[in-house]
C-alpha cells in the first residue's frame, strides 16, 4: 500500500465539510467523529492547505469554531466558509439592506450590514422565528420591491429538533407567492 505522502502527491489542499464529517451536530452540542480531531491535526502538520466548509446557518462561524475548539480541533474562523458570511459579502457588494429571517445565533454575521429600510430578504433556518408576523414582514418587503431579491442561506431541515420543517419550503412559498402576485399585477 502507498504511503501517506505518496497518496497525497500532487494534492495541494484539502476542503473538509464540518457537520457529519468532523462532528455530529446532535442536540447536546455534538461529538467529534472518531479519529477526526487526529486526522485534522495530521493534515495541518502536512504541507497541505486545510480549509473547512459548512452549510450551518443557525450558528455564527465564531460560535461554530468555538464549539470545534472545545472538542479539540485546531481551527480558526478564517479557515471556515459558511453561508451567512458569504451572503454578507454579497449584500455589501450589491448595496443590499436585508430583512433578516434568521436564527439569533447567526445575526452577528450581519453586524456590519445596514438593515434599515430593507430592499431584500435573507432567509435561513430560522426555527421559531418562522412566525406569521415574520413571514408576513418578509413577504411585504418583497412585494414592495420592483425587482424582489430573496437570498436563501441553504436548504434542508430548519433544525435537528424539527427535521420535517424545511427552510426551503418557506423560501419556495415566499418566492412563489411574490412571483404569482407580480404576474397577476402585470396582467
Amino acid at each position: 500500500m502507498a504511503s501517506w505522502g505518496e497518496r497525497l502527491a500532487g494534492v495541494r489542499g484539502v476542503l473538509l465539510d464540518i457537520s457529519g464529517v468532523l462532528y455530529d451536530g446532535s442536540e447536546d452540542g455534538g461529538m467529534p467523529i472518531p479519529g477526526s480531531v487526529e486526522a485534522v491535526a495530521r493534515l495541518k502538520q502536512s504541507q497541505l492547505k486545510v480549509r473547512f466548509c459548512t452549510n450551518e446557518s443557525q450558528k455564527s462561524r465564531g460560535d461554530l469554531v468555538e464549539l470545534l475548539r472545545h472538542h479539540g480541533f485546531d481551527i480558526s474562523e478564517s479557515e471556515v466558509t459558511a453561508p451567512a458570511p458569504a451572503a454578507s459579502l454579497i449584500l455589501k457588494e450589491r448595496g443590499l439592506r436585508p430583512h433578516l429571517l434568521v436564527q439569533d445565533g447567526v445575526r452577528s454575521e450581519f453586524d456590519q450590514i445596514d438593515t434599515s429600510n430593507p430592499n431584500c430578504v435573507v432567509i435561513a433556518d430560522a426555527g421559531e422565528s418562522f412566525s406569521y408576523q415574520n413571514m408576513n414582514k418578509a413577504f411585504r418587503v418583497l412585494m414592495e420591491l420592483e425587482s424582489p431579491v430573496l437570498i436563501s442561506l441553504g436548504k434542508g431541515p430548519s433544525d435537528e429538533r424539527h427535521p420535517d420543517v424545511k427552510a426551503d419550503g418557506y423560501v419556495d412559498n415566499l418566492a412563489e407567492a411574490v412571483d404569482l402576485l407580480l404576474q397577476h399585477a402585470d396582467k
